[in-house]
C-alpha cells in the first residue's frame, strides 16, 4: 500500500514517530540518524493541510514518562488520525514493536503504518511482529519533491539526494532491495535551502550528470551560498579511476572527509591505492580520507588486520562496518561486555568474538594514531595515567623509541595477527 491510501478527507492531524532506537542522544542529531524520511512525509502532509507532530524517543530507561511529556501540545493533547513509524536497521526491530504498542494502547483505534528499511527489507515480518496496520516499501514517491519539514529538528544542515538506488549490487547491502528502480537528477541547486549539506546518494558519482551537479555545487560555493558538503557514503572507487577529474571537482565544491571503499581482498591494495592517490593529487590530505571495510564478513580477522595495517602506511582513517545479514532481527552485540556467542549477535564462521572486539579495538586505535600523527598509542597516556611531563615526552618520540618505555604500547604499523587456535596476538 502507498502512503495516500491511508490519507482521506478525515485526517487532520498525523503523529510521525522514530522509535527509541539505541542512538546516544547527543548523536541523534547526528546525520546519519536524522529521520529524513519522516521529515519529508512532514513536509508532504502539510501540502494537503494537515496537522503534523513529530516524536523523537530519548535514549532513556523512563521511556513511558518521557513519551508522555514529549506528547503534549501545550494543554491540549494531540489526538492523532494517522500514526507513521519509521524503522531503520533490521536488527533493531523491537524498537519498532515497542513504539506501535505503545500507540495502540494510546490510541486503540487509530491506524499505525510503519515504513523505512525494515519495513521494506522484511514487510511480512514487520507487519506480524510489530502488530502495525500496515507496512510502506520502499520511496515514498510522493513527499520525494516536497521540502523536508526542517523546523520539526534542530539542525544547521539539510539532506540531499541526487540519484536513487544504486549501479551495484553488493551481497551486504539492502539498496537495491529498498530502492530497485535507478533514478538520477539533472540539478539540485533549486533544492538547496541551507548552507551545510549531506549527500545520501548510495552512488554519488554513478549519477550521469554528476558533473552538472558539481558545477553547479561550485558555482554556489565560489558565490557563498554554501559553505560545507559532505557524502555520508562513500565514493565508487570505480568511477573515480575512469573519471579522475570528479576528485578535483569534490574538492573545489568543498566537500569534507571523502570515503571510499575496499570491500574484497588484500591483492586489490595497488587497485585502492590508486583511487587514493588521485583524492590526494586532488588536494585532500590523506588523514582526512577514510577507507570503509566491513569486517566479520567474508574475509577473516588476520587479512582485515593485514588491510588495516596497510591503510596507516598510507596515512588514512578507516571507516568500520561491522556486518549484520539483511534479515538479522537483532542484534545484541555489548561492547562492555568481554565474551559473546553468535546467539547474542551474527558471529561469521571465519571469526570469532574475541577477533571482533580485536579488530574493532584495533580501528580506533588506528584512527587515533592518525588524527594525531603518531605512531604508536598508550591507553595509559590516553587516560592521563602517566604524569603531564613525562606523557609529553613520550609524546613526542616515535614508537621505536619509546616501545621500551611504555608496556601497555601498541603501534598500527604491524598487522597485530592471531593464532587461530588460542587467540594469542602475533606482531608480523
Amino acid at each position: 500500500m502507498l502512503l495516500d491510501d491511508w490519507i482521506n478527507e478525515s485526517t487532520k492531524r498525523v503523529l510521525l514517530v522514530e522509535p527509541n532506537f539505541p542512538i546516544p542522544n547527543k548523536s541523534r542529531n547526528h546525520s546519519n540518524f536524522l529521520p529524513i524520511g519522516l521529515l519529508k512525509i512532514a513536509g508532504y502532509l502539510r501540502t494537503k493541510d494537515i496537522e503534523v507532530k513529530l516524536i523523537r524517543y530519548e535514549h532513556t530507561d523512563t521511556m513511558q514518562t518521557t513519551l508522555d511529556v514529549n506528547f503534549q501540545k501545550g494543554e491540549i493533547e494531540f489526538i492523532p488520525d494517522l500514526i507513521c513509524v519509521t524503522s531503520i536497521f533490521t536488527y533493531w526491530s523491537s524498537y519498532v514493536k515497542d513504539a506501535v504498542l505503545h500507540f495502540k494502547r494510546k490510541f486503540k483505534d487509530t491506524p499505525i503504518i510503519v515504513g523505512g528499511i525494515y519495513a521494506s527489507l522484511l514487510p511480512e515480518h514487520c507487519k506480524e511482529y510489530t502488530h502495525c496496520d500496515g507496512v510502506i516499501t520502499g520511496i515514498v514517491d510522493c513527499a520525494e519533491k516536497v521540502t523536508p519539514a526542517y523546523d520539526l529538528v534542530d539542525v544547521n544542515y539539510q539532506i540531499l539526494h541526487t540519484t536513487r538506488g544504486c549501479i551495484r549490487q553488493c551481497g551486504f547491502c539492502g539498496v537495491y532491495t529498498i530502492e530497485p528502480e535507478w533514478l538520477c537528477k539533472k540539478s539540485i541547486k533549486d533544492e538547496i535551502i541551507k548552507k551545510r549539506l549531506i549527500f545520501y546518494d548510495n552512488n554519488l558519482f554513478a549519477n550521469p550528470y554528476i558533473e552538472n551537479i558539481l558545477e553547479e555545487l561550485i558555482e554556489l560555493k565560489k558565490n557563498r551560498k554554501i559553505s560545507y558538503i559532505e557524502s555520508q557514503s562513500g565514493f565508487d572507487g570505480r568511477l573515480l579511476i575512469k573519471k579522475p577529474h570528479l576528485a578535483k571537482m569534490i574538492k573545489e565544491a568543498g566537500f569534507k572527509n571523502p570515503k571510499i571503499a575496499w570491500d574484497h581482498e588484500l591483492t586489490d591494495a595497488s587497485f585502492i591505492k590508486k583511487q587514493l592517490d588521485i583524492l590526494i593529487d586532488a588536494g585532500f590530505k590523506p588523514s582526512e580520507i577514510s577507507v570503509f571495510m566491513i569486517y566479520d564478513y567474508e574475509l577473516d580477522y588476520n587479512e582485515m588486520e593485514e588491510k588495516r595495517a596497510k591503510c596507516f602506511e598510507w596515512g588514512v582513517q578507516i571507516a568500520d562496518c561491522r556486518y549484520r545479514p539483511l534479515d538479522a532481527t537483532f542484534d545484541n552485540y555489548n561492547p562492555r561486555k568481554r565474551k559473546q556467542t553468535n546467539k547474542d549477535y551474527w558471529i561469521n564462521p571465519n571469526w570469532t568474538d574475541a577477533e571482533v572486539r580485536l579488530f574493532r579495538r584495533n580501528v580506533r586505535r588506528h584512527n587515533i594514531c592518525i588524527r594525531y600523527g603518531v605512531d604508536f598509542h598508550s591507553a595509559k597516556l590516553e587516560r592521563k595515567q602517566i604524569p603531564q611531563e613525562k606523557a609529553r615526552e613520550y609524546r613526542s618520540m616515535s614508537y621505536d623509541e619509546v616501545k621500551y618505555l611504555l608496556d601497555d604500547i601498541w603501534t598500527p604499523k604491524e598487522a597485530h595477527l592471531v593464532e587461530k587456535d588460542n587467540m594469542f596476538p602475533q606482531s608480523n
